[in-house]
């Protein structure tokens, strides 16, 4: 199975439509009635992308709680799938404002396509879209949903990202008002590239063994050490960039604490074998014991400050485009932004395209 995980998006239908719930695509053969949800502007969301986007929620409820029921994990899809249709219909409008803006990620869609084929050891992309349609997937739909995230990521670094970073006085005022938060014993931050050898055969752990040697080598040679984790780890942490977090001493097990503590800032450790397969870390920083100078926290602070602001700025500008656009949704699907959107009218199942206009 190719190894790759796609963000949720919603995909842009290509009919220009006024108001209405169902739409038809002429098969080969067969004409196929599909419901219609929502319209965003003279773009649609229809039930099979909603359908897509639940079951793909449900998926990672379930990555983000291995350990929990099934009970569990059906309650967590539940509360994420509360706001579903207003998350599809911001996607798309970032999408639609990307666009608008002369935004172009062609060459960012072609770089994430040569990650996964790295990644999955295929010797071209040709070759990688063979494999997909080998096993069902649509390569233009995949392409479609990376060039759509791109879209969305590069809207909201120039519209927001560029507009709420920190600067220099809101770090220190951070800093002077938590101070106590950066009182430390000596620690290090850390992140991973984790290569598996859990459920593999004996005779396999000397070609993994070399994976990781080679990831290693990428490393040392200048490549990003979170770009390959996210592209190659088997861990979970690989959607952070292989960020593990804060380790005091103690905390971690002793063969990886005792040579991770005797590395500086962005140093590496060997590949270092465990039992359930080969790991590599990187100090992203090490704190020695006592309060830390605000330089050496800065950008732990610049992430603190960042977040706190990302999610209303986002939300604003989002209700902000929501003002200029033209929103439908159907019911009893719910839209939980701010801004409201009307509801599409019902209209008889099994009309056609043109008796809705």
């Amino acid at each position: 199975m190719l190894n790759s995980t796609f963000q949720r998006t919603a995909l842009c239908g290509s009919f220009i439509v006024l108001s209405l719930s169902t739409i038809w695509a002429q098969g080969k053969n067969s004409r196929i009635v599909e419901d219609v949800i929502a319209r965003v502007n003279n773009e649609i969301i229809t039930r099979s992308e909603y359908d897509k986007a639940k079951a793909d929620e449900h998926a990672e409820a379930a990555q983000d709680c291995q350990s929990c029921t099934p009970a569990q994990i059906n309650a967590k899809a539940a509360t994420m799938e509360k706001d579903l249709v207003r998350d599809m219909i911001d996607n798309l409008l970032l999408v639609q404002r990307a666009k608008d803006l002369g935004i172009s990620v062609d060459t960012s869609v072609i770089k994430e396509l040569d990650r996964i084929r790295q990644e999955n050891n295929i010797e071209s992309l040709e070759d990688l879209e063979k494999a997909m349609r080998s096993q069902g997937i649509n390569y233009e739909d995949e392409k479609d949903q990376i060039r759509n995230k791109l879209y969305r990521d590069e809207v909201m670094r120039r519209e927001i990202g560029s507009k709420i970073a920190p600067d220099k006085s809101e770090v220190q005022k951070y800093y002077d008002e938590h101070k106590s938060q950066f009182v430390r014993q000596e620690a290090v931050y850390v992140r991973e590239i984790f290569i598996s050898t859990e459920g593999k055969d004996e005779q396999d752990k000397p070609a993994l063994r070399a994976k990781a040697d080679q990831l290693l080598e990428r490393v040392k040679a200048g490549e990003d050490f979170g770009q390959l984790a996210k592209a190659f780890s088997d861990a979970a942490t690989k959607s952070r960039n292989g960020e593990l977090g804060l380790f005091q001493r103690g905390m971690m097990p002793k063969q990886l604490e005792d040579p991770v503590f005797k590395l500086n800032r962005n140093e590496v450790t060997p590949v270092i074998p465990i039992q359930t397969g080969f790991e590599i870390l990187q100090v992203m920083e090490h704190y020695e014991a006592g309060q830390q100078p605000v330089e050496k926290v800065e950008n732990e602070i610049n992430n603190i400050l960042y977040e706190q602001k990302m999610k209303p700025a986002l939300r604003d500008y989002l209700d902000k485009l929501r003002e200029d656009s033209y929103i439908e949704v159907k019911s009893p699907y719910v839209d939980t932004a701010g801004v409201p959107s009307r509801p599409i009218e019902d209209i008889p199942a099994g009309a056609d395209t043109a008796d809705a206009r």
